[in-house]
């Protein structure tokens, strides 16, 4: 193993190629122990027990400054879609256009059916929407306005009635003007100055100017992804299974894709910030040392150089195997938030995608473009979770709710079978509520 400046050489070129050896060798993502946990559980218990003040006193805390308010006036979020450009106002409402229409087209194809059996048994999945979602917004390093929308829009298709958004201020205590534009645009009045551990406490217990909500959905650090983790343990709040933390990237290229694409691409998500990860796989030495090197230019040259870096030497790779079907191997362990197959078919190695979060195929289909434009919401699975789970849908918003029908004569076909499985498993009652119905027809009260 070799090391490049930025992206750690791992060359698994020859090895036994079985999927047990690849997990042995490929380095698993940090979940930073129990020092995270532990901190969060403080922060859960603080705000569980002191309201408000608890979150008041830990933003300024994390954040360095107290929030204006903890509730952002319903008028000042709707002035601020006046108070950012028109070039951004546009692409925002452009932006939430694709995103809603998309969703649309999703939860048109998930409206729930009805069966009905040989016995006569009618059975229906109804859909039915959270009373109350909560979107948290990441706002530390980035004001993340395009995640207002990948959030509070796919809630409102799902039918949700009442949405809150969450972000933390910045450091004159107010929420970011483009977050504020981009809740405006989509049409939800209900934020508040409040980030982190803290906010996903709010959201799940509520305080006195936050009432609790039904399902939290947004991605966020360690921290914040721990924390959804830990409320929805307690039973309090729902959440995605996704874990939705750090963001991540596996770029796959061959020998037709330019370097610089390669490149740009893994310092794209790496800009986000540490404990995430940016994979470069190819069966080409020489896209390996080219794209390697185009990395470094364009390191030295970022704004965010310090958290590109900060991503990069921890988890940054740049991985060499033997060809296409040992390339996708490697991205089916990895299980990244971002796939992107920058090669002369991409579509090839589609069918081969068992576990990733979303994939962006050919030169001309960066994953940035995911993240603002596409539609399906870029809220995605991180830490390996894209193995059991998915991008952030209306059906995170929605409960199933069966309901069975029977009438007197799918009752007697059926009593049978319910009478011989509730006698085997001892429910003497079970199987008595069957065998009286028939036995005394319903005759009104008796």
């Amino acid at each position: 193993m070799a090391m490049a400046k930025l992206l750690t050489r791992l060359d698994l070129r020859g090895g036994p190629g079985d999927l047990a050896d690849l997990k042995a060798r490929l380095p698993a993502p940090k979940a930073g122990g129990q020092g995270p946990v532990r901190a969060v559980r403080e922060i859960l218990a603080a705000v569980k027990e002191g309201g408000d003040a608890a979150v008041a006193e830990l933003t300024r805390r994390f954040d360095g400054e107290l929030p204006v308010s903890l509730r952002v006036p319903p008028d000042q979020v709707r002035a601020a879609a006046a108070q950012v450009d028109a070039e951004l106002r546009h692409a925002l409402e452009e932006a939430a256009g694709a995103i809603r229409s998309f969703h649309e087209a999703e939860r048109a194809a998930h409206r729930g059916f009805e069966h009905s059996s040989e016995h006569g048994v009618i059975t229906r999945e109804l859909l039915v929407p959270v009373g109350r979602a909560g979107c948290y917004v990441p706002g530390g390093r980035a004001p993340l306005a395009s995640t207002v929308l990948m959030t509070v829009i796919l809630a409102q298709v799902a039918g949700v009635e009442e949405v809150a958004v969450c972000s933390p201020p910045g450091l004159d205590g107010r929420v970011a003007t483009a977050v504020l534009a981009a809740a405006a645009v989509a049409g939800v009045e209900e934020v508040y100055a409040v980030g982190g551990a803290q906010a996903i406490a709010a959201m799940a217990y509520g305080t006195e100017s936050l009432r609790p909500v039904d399902v939290i959905v947004g991605p966020g650090n360690l921290y914040v992804a721990t924390a959804q983790r830990l409320v929805a343990e307690e039973g309090v709040v729902g959440v995605p299974s996704a874990f939705a933390g750090p963001s991540e990237v596996v770029v796959v290229a061959d020998a037709s894709a330019p370097a610089t694409y390669a490149a740009l691409d893994l310092v794209v998500q790496a800009e986000h910030g540490p404990d995430g990860l940016a994979w470069l796989v190819t069966w080409s030495e020489e896209v390996a040392e080219a794209v390697e090197e185009a990395v470094e230019r364009f390191v030295a040259e970022s704004p965010r150089r310090r958290e590109v870096t900060a991503t990069l030497e921890q988890g940054g790779w740049s991985v060499l195997v033997d060809g296409p079907s040992q390339a996708m191997d490697v991205c089916n362990v990895v299980a990244p938030e971002h796939l992107e197959l920058i090669t002369v078919d991409p579509e090839a190695l589609v069918s081969l995608v068992r576990s990733a979060g979303a994939v962006f195929c050919g030169p001309w289909a960066p994953a940035s473009v995911g993240d603002y434009l596409a539609g399906p919401s870029h809220v995605l699975p991180t830490a390996r979770s894209a193995r059991f789970s998915s991008a952030l849908s209306t059906q995170d918003f929605l409960k199933r709710v069966h309901v069975v029908s029977l009438d007197e004569a799918a009752l007697h076909g059926v009593a049978p079978y319910v009478c011989a499985i509730a006698e085997a498993e001892g429910l003497a009652a079970h199987a008595g509520s069957v065998r009286h119905r028939e036995q005394a027809p319903a005759q009104g009260p008796r």
